[in-house]
Order: C-alpha cells, then sequence, then structure tokens
C-alpha cells in the first residue's frame, strides 16, 4: 500500500446517532473512507421476512446527508453495509431513493452503486440438492422445501462486491447484506492493505465507539498500515484502551482466536495490542487465512402467524403467590375455548424471569408487583386478538386462594388493553451457501448524477 488508510466509522448502525463534535473532529483528520454497518439480525426476523426498515427513514436521511455531504467535501467515498437492517432488496432500494433525494436537494454530483444481496429460493434449493449448503447455527439441515417457504433469503457478501464497486469509481456505495467487518475493511484492500488486518479492524470499528471508554453509539476511526492499525475514538470524550479493544475483538465469538468470515479464517493468536496514547491503541499479529471453497451465510425468514400482546400488572400479593396456576389455568382454558392447533400463547413475568424464563436462576424473587405481558400467536389476526383478550379478562376475573376482591385482579397501563403487532416471523435458515465466485451472487448497479 501506499500510504496509511485512515477510515471513519460514524456509529455502530447507520440511523444510531453520533456526535456532531466527534464526526467533524474526525473528519478535520482527513480521513479516506466513511464506512459504515446498517444492519443486524439482532433485531430478529421480523426486518427480513416483512422488508420494514429496522430504523426509521427520518434516521437515515439525517445521517446519511452528513455523511454524503461531508464526504463530497473531502471527495472520498461512503460505503455502506446492509441497507435498511436486513439487506434486502426492498431495504437497499428504499436507501437508494433517499440518496437520490440528498443527491437533488443538495445539486451533487457523484457515481452511486447499489449492491443486492438476495438470493432467489430455487437457487438455495438447487444448492441443497447439490450438497452445497450446510448448517451455520441454525441446528438443523436445511430441505429443498424450506427454502422455497421462505418469504426473503439474503447472502452475506464479503469485501469483494464492495471492491468490485470501488474499482468502477462509485462514490457512494449502498450495499445489501454484507459481512460486518467487510464493509469497513474492503476499502483498504482495495488500496492493498493486507487483509487480516483490514479484517480484524473492521470487526472492532463495526460497532463504532463500542470499543472505547465510555462506549456509545458514536465516531471511531482506524488508521491502518503495512504493519499494523490504530484505533481512536472521534470524540475527545471517549478513549480506546487496551480493555475496550481486545473485549471488542472477543465480541460475538465463542473462538478467542479464529473468526470465519466469507472465503476465509481471521487468525488471531499472535495479536498484539500496544496503548500507544492516552487515546490510541494500535494492533498487530492478525493473520488472514483463505478458505479452500468459498462460503457465504444465508439469513432466511418465513411468516409463523400473527401477534397480539397485552400488558398489564399484578400487585397483589396473593394472586403473586399462586402466578403459575393461575396462568397455567388461563392458557388452559383458552386453548381448549378456541380448539385452534396453531394458537400459541406465552406469558412473560418482568419481577420474576421476563428476561431469561427458564434459565433464571433465581425462582423466588419477592418482587411486590409483577408485569406481565400476554402473548397469542395464530394464523390470523383475528384469533390471536381474540385469544389475547380472552386470556386478560380470565386473568381480570379469576378467583384465587386468600383474595380479598371479586374483579380488578390486573392493572392495564393502556387501553386497549390488546396491541395487535402483526405478522410475526422466524428464521428459516441460518446456513451456509458454497458459491464459485466472491461475486456472482450479488449484482451490482450504477447511476451517475453530473
Amino acid at each position: 500500500m501506499e500510504k496509511p488508510i485512515r477510515v471513519v466509522t460514524p456509529t455502530c448502525t447507520l440511523g444510531y446517532g453520533f456526535s456532531v463534535d466527534g464526526f467533524e473532529r474526525a473528519m478535520s483528520m482527513h480521513p479516506d473512507v466513511i464506512a459504515v454497518d446498517a444492519g443486524s439480525t439482532d433485531p430478529g426476523p421480523y426486518y427480513l421476512g416483512s422488508g420494514e426498515a429496522l430504523v426509521s427513514e427520518i434516521s437515515i436521511r439525517r445521517e446519511l446527508t452528513s455523511m454524503i455531504l461531508a464526504a463530497r467535501t473531502a471527495q472520498i467515498p461512503v460505503i455502506v453495509g446492509s441497507a435498511g437492517g436486513a439487506g434486502t432488496g426492498t431495504h437497499v432500494d428504499e436507501v437508494v431513493k433517499i440518496v437520490r433525494e440528498i443527491v437533488a436537494a443538495h445539486r451533487l454530483s457523484l457515481r452511486l452503486a447499489w449492491i443486492y444481496s438476495d438470493i432467489p429460493a430455487n437457487v438455495v434449493a438447487d444448492g441443497v440438492g447439490r450438497g452445497e449448503v450446510r448448517d451455520f447455527e441454525a441446528g438443523w439441515e436445511l430441505s429443498a422445501d424450506e427454502a422455497r417457504a421462505s418469504q426473503a433469503i439474503v447472502a452475506q457478501m464479503g469485501h469483494e462486491p464492495i471492491v468490485a464497486a470501488l474499482e468502477d469509481g462509485a462514490d457512494v456505495i449502498i450495499a445489501g447484506r454484507a459481512c460486518d467487518d467487510s464493509v469497513i475493511a474492503a476499502f483498504p484492500i482495495w488500496k492493498g492493505a493486507d487483509p487480516g488486518l483490514a479484517i480484524h479492524m473492521g470487526k472492532i470499528l463495526e460497532c463504532g465507539a463500542f470499543s472505547a471508554e465510555p462506549h456509545g453509539t458514536d465516531v471511531m476511526m482506524g488508521t491502518i498500515d503495512e504493519h499494523g492499525f490504530t484505533l481512536e475514538p472521534g470524540s475527545l470524550t471517549r478513549r480506546a484502551s487496551l480493555t475496550s479493544v481486545a473485549a471488542h475483538t472477543l465480541y460475538e465469538r465463542e473462538n478467542p482466536f479464529l473468526q470465519a468470515g466469507p472465503g476465509h479464517e481471521l487468525d488471531l493468536s499472535a495479536c498484539e495490542f500496544v496503548q500507544i496514547s492516552e487515546r490510541e491503541v494500535r494492533v498487530t499479529g492478525s493473520r488472514f487465512m483463505a478458505s479452500a471453497d468459498y462460503w457465504v451465510k444465508l439469513e432466511g425468514a418465513r411468516r409463523r402467524g400473527y401477534r397480539t400482546i397485552t400488558v398489564a400488572g399484578v400487585r397483589c400479593p396473593t394472586m403473586i403467590a399462586c402466578i403459575d396456576t393461575l396462568l397455567a389455568d388461563a392458557k388452559a382454558a383458552a386453548l381448549a375455548y378456541f380448539d385452534a392447533p396453531d394458537l400459541d400463547v406465552q406469558f412473560h413475568v418482568y419481577g420474576r424471569d421476563g428476561v431469561m424464563r427458564g434459565l433464571e436462576p433465581v425462582r423466588q424473587s419477592g418482587s411486590h408487583e409483577l408485569g406481565l405481558v400476554i402473548e397469542a400467536v395464530a394464523h390470523e389476526q383475528s384469533l390471536a386478538h381474540a385469544a389475547a383478550h380472552f386470556i386478560s379478562g380470565t386473568l381480570l376475573h379469576v378467583s384465587y386462594p386468600g383474595q380479598y376482591n371479586t374483579a380488578g385482579n390486573l392493572a392495564f397501563p393502556y387501553s386497549p388493553s390488546e396491541v395487535d403487532t402483526g405478522p410475526v416471523y422466524e428464521f428459516s435458515a441460518y446456513h451456509l451457501l458454497k458459491t464459485m465466485s466472491p461475486t456472482a451472487l450479488f449484482p451490482i448497479h450504477y447511476e451517475e448524477f453530473v
């Protein structure tokens, strides 16, 4: 590489916010690229299945405007990965529309590229038939029928499609589902950086200032050279420390030394972390190992039904003492009343085990009040709504030992008490697909604004 490359990552997820002063300071240090991740499977399969955006259009537009205007002033590219949250074609198209409107409003000249990551169900089904699909973390082997039943399937691209767009002169790149670190590593790799160092840097930067102290949704910078990379927060109110950087290297991984990605593994066993100033940490020793075959991760979603929830509070100590029995009886009554095989009823009891449920080790919490979420899922919204209302009504008026009142067992914070949340999705694929080319599954489109 000809010179060190500086990458600015404004935030952990596009639309989650970043400090103006931190961003302005980062831009004053003459970066070479602005790169940010915009999605995740952490919020569940809903956004993949429904096509709705994870973050509001207002937030995306606000932050993209700041990024694009700053990048055009500096004459550097902007890269966004996993657009819209899940990186579907619908998400990509929505973000591209926002970019077009920003370009028109500010009369900008630039070359826009967008990259799709949708994988047709028949392509996955054919891969199953050839033995080129294997389990990743789903816990089951994918069948061709399961693939075809999916509402949407995307694949995580590596850095190669983004590099191809950069090679074709793109100033703004809106990518579909992409491996988080690849979004940030693409530009340095294109400029000749060691891919092991670049991907490791991307792994840390993709969450913005969560690798800093204090951590938060804010600006982080990485400067990479031939021998390593240096990390520094944009805001002077934060610092990179050995602990914060090393800890984020371990983020979301079971193996502390190996990290698998599209077409490679990253060997971190020889990494060294050095505090070179009060606010900067330098990292060396990351090693890139190309895989014999190129596998990409598939994420698929299918609709399971429709959900209605009811939120209520319980404060009577005698009712709290027998809450398990009352909930089990109310569920049994609802299932018998509606006689619908697909009706699923769940209770989330906050103040006892609402967070960890069956994994909660403290079974006797002693809470003086409980927060109760009643959840009903069925093939029709009307049935889910009816079941949730039936259960809340049953609990509202139920009799139990030691009771002094005859009604009003639940306190409802909202009227109406039932909230229809709409379609429910579940992951239908969380598998790996073998491909002969890093770019073949990810078509790139361009538009020139003059």
